[in-house]
């Protein structure tokens, strides 16, 4: 048997036992390591999200425990001990957006069943899951906490992928969260010639100054540099943030809506300076194969490992993860981790 956190209603969360699974011929069997708490979580805790019970988490990494018979000598197929990040999307490959090659809008429900019924969304807050070897990818000899994070750096791989971002861009994120500086990170390492993070909190604000942002700015402040960014990231999907995005693009410039906005709200932006001034605005959500192969190189060259480092906030046991949940639906956190 296996231990799995279901979160039962606000502020509840409780371990119940699963039976072990058993791998697949093309699956893997993984004892889990770290599993990320993202916004979902915080949500279904905190009872913004009612779905209950429901066995979330999708941040997973861990070690190989079994390799199915089809995939056990494949070369390239993750093996027994290694350290794997894993892709719990299930991609249908059938319908009109998977077809396409647009596989992160996949028209089939996501999400699956633990043996009592319950939906999981993820179900990686658990001792160990199977996943299918195509969406595992190994991590080398990177820190577990890093390559848990190997979900968040799909999504921004995905999202930098879609922005056409390019070395030399000038670049700003309005909304520097936990997405917010990895996608800091990540366009620095590709080489922006500046990146500019703009939040409300000055904690937030001063920690992306000591993560190496270009600039920090309030969103007043930032309307001094209207005019003068390439690509615009919005990783804080409030009201405002779009109308900000556009005007600090120079002509030509990019927004990229990454974070989610509130389904009611509405924005106002002026149809004609986006024709006249060629400005793009590109809607990021999820993640597709290949942001994982680039996410895994992320995380298995090390080249992002000091900004990884600075972004755990905490890290919990298993058997604490009311603890965890807690923590996240009541303090401004980065990452926490659970798991082991």
């Amino acid at each position: 048997m296996v231990r799995v956190a279901v979160i039962t209603g606000p502020g509840r969360v409780e371990i119940r036992e699963e039976p072990q699974p058993v791998p697949e011929p093309d699956e893997l069997l993984v004892a889990v390591d770290a599993c990320g708490l993202c916004t979902l979580e915080r949500r279904l805790f905190s009872g913004e999200k009612r779905l209950y019970p429901v066995a979330a988490g999708h941040e997973v990494a861990g070690r190989v425990v079994a390799v199915g018979d089809a995939v056990r000598d494949l070369a390239g197929a993750p093996r027994i001990g290694e350290l794997v990040t894993a892709d719990f999307l299930t991609r249908c490959g059938s319908c009109s957006a998977c077809r396409r090659g647009r596989t992160a809008m996949c028209k089939r429900p996501q999400g699956g069943a633990l043996s009592d019924g319950t939906i999981t969304m993820g179900g990686g807050l658990t001792d160990m899951v199977k996943v299918r070897a195509r969406q595992t990818w190994a991590c080398g000899d990177a820190p577990v906490e890093h390559a848990a994070m190997g979900e968040p750096l799909a999504c921004v791989a995905h999202s930098i992928r879609l922005s056409g971002v390019r070395a030399g861009d000038r670049v700003a994120i309005i909304g520097v969260g936990y997405m917010g500086r990895l996608h800091l990170a990540a366009t620095r390492a590709l080489g922006a010639a500046s990146v500019g993070a703009v939040d409300i909190s000055d904690v937030r604000r001063q920690d992306a100054r000591r993560a190496n942002a270009s600039w920090v700015a309030t969103p007043d402040e930032a309307l001094q540099r209207a005019g003068d960014q390439d690509v615009v990231f919005v990783t804080a999907g409030v009201p405002g943030s779009l109308e900000l995005a556009v005007s600090l693009c120079d002509a030509g410039g990019t927004v990229v809506l990454y974070g989610a906005f509130p389904r009611d709200h509405r924005a106002t932006v002026d149809p004609d300076a986006l024709h006249h001034h060629e400005i793009t605005v590109v809607g990021v959500y999820s993640h597709e194969p290949e942001d994982w192969r680039v996410a895994a190189g992320w995380i298995r060259s090390g080249a992002l490992a000091g900004d990884l480092d600075a972004l755990v906030t905490a890290r919990f046991q298993l058997d604490a993860v009311a603890d965890a949940l807690t923590l996240v639906a009541g303090s401004p956190v980065y990452r926490v981790l659970v798991g082991g």
